[in-house]
């Protein structure tokens, strides 16, 4: 084969990296350009025993001295010899060596320096984690104290194993990457620090995630807010409210957490209605001078309906209104649902007039809410309006509410009612079966074959 015909071999290969992620294809499938391809050819080749080798025998006659070479050689873009180095991954079978470390942290350094830092960390990701490799952390060490004497590259090149190590979910790797870092005063990088905290948390490992964040801390790198919820969210999702809000505690005496930080603990503990570390969090807001946001009010309104503090849960509603805060719709609902559920129906009608007298338009669920609850108690006298007004609104009477009108209206004695609204259903064409009681609250049981087009106009 001529060398033109190994030139249009190497151009035309498919370049990609031997890695099971396959996530420098795109980068891979440009072209080497003609400069790229000579120097390649003529370096790696000056010793080729013929004039015009095939691809098999120049491949074979290459050896690691030649390939350190190419790698090292000014003259030619880092970005052509990255493409080569994954032709000749690609082509290995045809080598008669492997590329060792020394190779591929060469070109990985070059990478570093140009700033093409995703090529460089798939080419650390396969000398490191490859089957074919999987060179363990004290050989990066001995190459690294040996082969590379510029701290900013040093730094990076470090950083992007410790995250590596993180993404391969080997914390124990990391830690020790990191402590290396530490002993030998490499800089930290606090954002790739953060991402090996989002590593442990997503993996359940809040407790692993806490200890680096003290480690982060004592070793004297600056630390951020950020950092603090990310472990602070990752001991909440575990239950662990108490270590959460005290880590947020200790961590206020360096750097202040954020509402996001304060409002991750207080969904927690409304979630896992935990109240008692909900006031200590809150205290804790207010001794750290964190006013509440839109988030922390609609977090602690759907809290204390749920746990039947609905007068707290009303006040908060009023501040956010003094506030200007938007109030969205569905809190009026929460909070005139738990009126209802503890039997405060004139407190919910309150709240359903001040949400009018806002021009704020209620929901269909909070004229449902109201309504059945209404009927439960037997007091008829403002549901026809409020049936009226939920129609209005596009609201319709389903077969439960149809049943609770009916139950209601049974309780109230409101015969001339009832009779209407059965007449109403069999004009429609529906068949209905109620029974009641007086003396129980039991509900009447409903057929019909199309409740929905009811309409209440009594």
């Amino acid at each position: 084969m001529t060398t033109q015909g190994f030139l249009k071999t190497l151009r035309t290969a498919k370049r990609r990296l031997p890695s099971p992620s396959g996530s420098a294809s795109t980068q891979l499938s440009s072209s080497l350009s003609g400069g790229a391809r000579e120097t390649l050819f003529t370096t790696l080749n000056k010793s080729a025993p013929t004039k015009n080798p095939s691809p098999s025998s120049f491949l074979s006659s290459l050896s690691s001295h030649k390939l350190q070479s190419f790698l090292s050689d000014p003259n030619v873009r880092t970005s052509d010899c990255f493409l080569a180095f994954n032709f000749l991954l690609r082509n290995q079978s045809e080598l008669s060596f492997k590329p060792d470390l020394h190779a591929h942290l060469t070109l990985v350094c070059r990478l570093i320096k140009s700033r093409k830092f995703s090529d460089a960390e798939v080419l650390l990701n396969n000398v490191a984690f490859h089957r074919n490799y999987r060179y363990p952390f004290s050989d990066f060490v001995r190459w690294v104290e040996n082969y590379c004497n510029e701290s900013r590259i040093i730094t990076k090149l470090l950083n992007m194993l410790l995250k590596l190590y993180s993404d391969h979910l080997m914390f124990d790797m990391a830690l020790t990457v990191f402590e290396y870092m530490v002993e030998w005063r490499v800089e930290r990088d606090e954002r790739t620090c953060s991402i090996h905290l989002l590593a442990m948390t997503h993996s359940g490992k809040a407790d692993l995630a806490f200890g680096f964040f003290h480690r982060m801390v004592d070793s004297g790198m600056e630390v951020s807010v950020y950092s603090l919820t990310i472990v602070v969210s990752g001991l909440c999702n575990v239950g662990e409210l108490k270590m959460a809000r005290e880590l947020v505690e200790t961590a206020g005496k360096s750097f202040k957490p954020n509402i996001i930080t304060f409002n991750t603990l207080v969904d927690a503990c409304a979630r896992r209605r935990g109240l008692l570390e909900l006031d200590l969090v809150l205290l804790l807001m207010k001794r750290e001078r964190i006013p509440y946001n839109d988030t922390t009010f609609k977090l602690l309104i759907e809290c204390y309906s749920g746990s039947n503090k609905i007068e707290e849960a009303e006040k908060l509603l009023s501040e956010m209104h003094d506030k200007s805060l938007e109030v969205e719709i569905n809190l009026y609902s929460t909070i005139i649902s738990g009126h209802c559920r503890l039997g405060n129906i004139s407190s919910g009608l309150s709240l359903f007039t001040k949400m009018q007298e806002r021009k704020l338009s209620p929901s269909v669920d909070v004229y449902w809410c109201l309504i059945s609850s209404l009927c439960r108690v037997g007091e008829m006298g403002p549901v026809k309006e409020l049936v009226q007004e939920m129609q209005s609104q596009g609201g319709e009477l389903d077969d439960v509410l149809l049943n609770a009108l009916i139950n209601g209206y049974d309780k109230a004695g409101m015969v001339d009612e009832l009779a209407e609204i059965q007449q109403m259903i069999e004009s429609k064409g529906s068949s209905m079966i109620a029974s009641s009681e007086n003396s129980t609250d039991s509900e009447s049981e409903i057929e019909l074959d199309n409740p929905s087009s009811c309409k209440f106009e009594m």
